[in-house]
C-alpha cells in the first residue's frame, strides 16, 4: 500500500482520546509512542505504520478496525438531492460533526428545544419568529440567528413556504474547549 492508499485516521483518533478524556501525553505513555508523533498524526501530518496504529488502538481502549471505520465516515462526500413538499428533510446523513435540517412551509412545532452545542438558522426563504432568552427576534429571508449551546428556544413560520436551514454542531460532539485536553 502506498502513502496515498494508507488510511488517514487522525480525526478519529483525536475524537476517541477527547471521548476518554486523555491527553495527548497519556495515550503517548499508554502506546510507547512519542506525543510529537501521536500530534502529527492526529493533525494528518503523519501516517501511522500498522504496528504503531495497533499500539494507538490499545491505548485508547478500542481496535484498528474501529479507527479505521471511524476515518472512512469521517472522510465521506455526500450529495443530498432537493426535494419537492413541505415538512423536515435531513441534509446530512449519518453522524458528524454538524447536523443540517431544512424545514419547509408553515412548521409550527408548538415546543421548546435546548440543545447543548450551537446552532445556527438560516431562512432561505419567508419568515420565521424565533423566541430564545426571552426575546422574540423576527428573521426574514437571507437573516441568520446564532444561538450558543444551552440557549432554550422556540420557533414558528410566520409566512407561507417558508424554508429554514438549521445547521448545530451534533449532540455527540463535545464543542466546549479544555485547556487540560
Amino acid at each position: 500500500m502506498d502513502d496515498k492508499d494508507t488510511p488517514r485516521v487522525g480525526a478519529a483518533v483525536r475524537r476517541r482520546r477527547r471521548t476518554l478524556g486523555l491527553t495527548l501525553a497519556a495515550v503517548a505513555e499508554r502506546s510507547g509512542l512519542s506525543v510529537p508523533f501521536l500530534s502529527q498524526v492526529e493533525n494528518e501530518r503523519a501516517r501511522p505504520s500498522a504496528r504503531s496504529l495497533d499500539r494507538v488502538a490499545e491505548a485508547l481502549e478500542t481496535t484498528t478496525k474501529k479507527l479505521h471505520a471511524a476515518a472512512d465516515s469521517a472522510r465521506a462526500v455526500d450529495v443530498v438531492r432537493g426535494e419537492e413538499g413541505e415538512g423536515v428533510r435531513r441534509l446530512v446523513r449519518g453522524r458528524h460533526q454538524l447536523s443540517a435540517l431544512e424545514f419547509s412551509g408553515e412548521p409550527d412545532l408548538g415546543r421548546e428545544f435546548q440543545h447543548r452545542n450551537d446552532e445556527l438558522m438560516y431562512v432561505v426563504a419567508g419568515a420565521v419568529d424565533v423566541e430564545a432568552e426571552g426575546q422574540v427576534h423576527r428573521l426574514e429571508s437571507g437573516d441568520t440567528l446564532f444561538l450558543s449551546g444551552g440557549v432554550r428556544h422556540r420557533w414558528r413560520a410566520t409566512v407561507p413556504d417558508t424554508k429554514l436551514l438549521v445547521v448545530s454542531v451534533a449532540e455527540h460532539i463535545d464543542a466546549t474547549f479544555d485547556s487540560r485536553r
